[in-house]
């Protein structure tokens, strides 16, 4: 029950009252948006974030799924929020300057997903964290400042590279980079996630071999997948292969008559995966899916891999950053379908040039002289768009 204390809203949970509304930032990073709320604004007790949450984002939405009672977009990519908090001393000791939790908020049902991270959101905790106080720069060169952050989510260490004022705030809007599906320039933000390997299964090939068979029973077939879990575990197929029995091309043209049949059968595969590579087949955000094929010639001037990626069952509008991170480190894994459609690019160097719904993205993978993958690059932008509070 909602009521009103000078002027403020509290409304009751299990053990304590929580104030509504609650300081936030609404930003924008990479090709997503989303909420940034302090951790110290939240109730100690993780279990009692879900109102929370869905309250800010207006889910569930199950008959219109627009999101339209709350901050929340209608699709996957802006029903997003990231809970930011100081390191413990522990983490301060090993040099991490911030810690964050992601949440994916459902549209049309209540779900609260922690199982993965958010690249594009990622780029952002950096900045977030210094203009909220809760953390300074690791090191400042040049007018550059490096935030190294903790996601709980992937237990993994990302950091963020940014302009920075001589009074320490970060600098977002000179023109130093675009991305696909953002209009114009802005300053440059070098996302480079730390030993990405395993984010979820603790091994690169959690099947330990580049490329598997998976059942699809549905339609009495199989596939051959590379199962790789980078930044985020991911299944990815041969688009050529769907397209043997599927309306693969009417799908990807949004062509409703082919999106009921072939999100059904993309979704029997993706839990095929998941069940492959150990996890909960039943937890939608992990593992993502993918359909990769070889650049026409026309596209091959400008990239060397095509990808279409689906996000939370729907094909998303560019590609999820932490999907295109995990294929810059398939493409450069020997025996992986990325590998080997990479391969055969004329002019494929040391970044991926991936070519996704919204344009091209160039991802970097680096491999340690131990064989592990060492650090997995993108250039993001970003933008600070609200500072206030939002009510729940």
């Amino acid at each position: 029950m909602l009521r009103t204390v000078a002027g403020v809203g509290i409304r009751s949970l299990s053990s304590k009252s929580m104030r509504n509304p609650v300081p936030a930032s609404f930003i924008r990073g990479g090709t997503s948006k989303g909420i940034y709320l302090q951790r110290s604004h939240l109730p100690e007790k993780q279990s009692e974030w879900n109102p929370i949450f869905l309250g800010i984002m207006g889910s569930p939405d199950p008959d219109y799924g627009r999101q339209l009672n709350g901050m929340g977009g209608g699709i996957s990519s802006l029903s997003k929020i990231c809970v930011v908090a100081p390191p413990t001393p522990e983490q301060k000791a090993i040099g991490i300057d911030v810690e964050y939790t992601f949440v994916q908020v459902g549209i049309r049902d209540s779900v609260i997903d922690l199982n993965g991270n958010c690249g594009n959101l990622s780029s952002m905790i950096g900045v977030f964290g210094i203009d909220q106080g809760i953390c300074t720069p690791s090191k400042v060169v040049d007018g550059h400042a490096t935030v190294r952050s903790y996601n709980t989510n992937t237990d993994k260490l990302i950091d963020t590279t940014f302009p920075i004022s001589e009074s320490g705030v970060p600098i977002l809007d000179l023109p130093q980079a675009s991305i696909a599906g953002v209009p114009g320039k802005a300053s440059q933000i070098v996302l480079d996630f730390v030993n990405p390997s395993g984010a979820r299964t603790g091994k690169l090939l959690p099947s330990g071999a580049p490329i598997n068979t998976l059942e699809v029973r549905s339609v009495g077939t199989s596939v051959k997948a590379s199962l790789v879990d980078a930044t985020n575990p991911t299944v990815f197929i041969l688009h050529d292969e769907l397209a043997e029995f599927l309306p693969i091309d009417d799908y990807v043209r949004g062509i409703k008559s082919a999106e009921k049949q072939v999100s059904k059968v993309l979704e029997e595969i993706r839990q095929a995966g998941a069940v492959a590579m150990g996890l909960d087949p039943a937890a939608q955000s992990q593992p993502k899916i993918a359909f990769l094929r070889q650049p026409t010639e026309k596209e091959g001037s400008e990239a060397d891999i095509v990808v279409h990626a689906l996000s939370m069952g729907t094909l998303h509008k560019a590609v999820p950053m932490t999907v295109g991170l995990c294929l810059g480190a398939a493409a450069k894994t020997k025996g992986t379908i990325a590998w080997d459609i990479v391969q055969k690019s004329k002019a494929a160097g040391e970044l991926i040039r991936i070519l996704h719904p919204g344009g091209v993205v160039e991802v970097g993978a680096e491999y340690g002289s131990g064989g592990s993958i060492t650090s997995a690059k993108v250039v993001r932008t970003g933008r600070r768009l609200m500072e206030g509070s939002v009510y729940w």
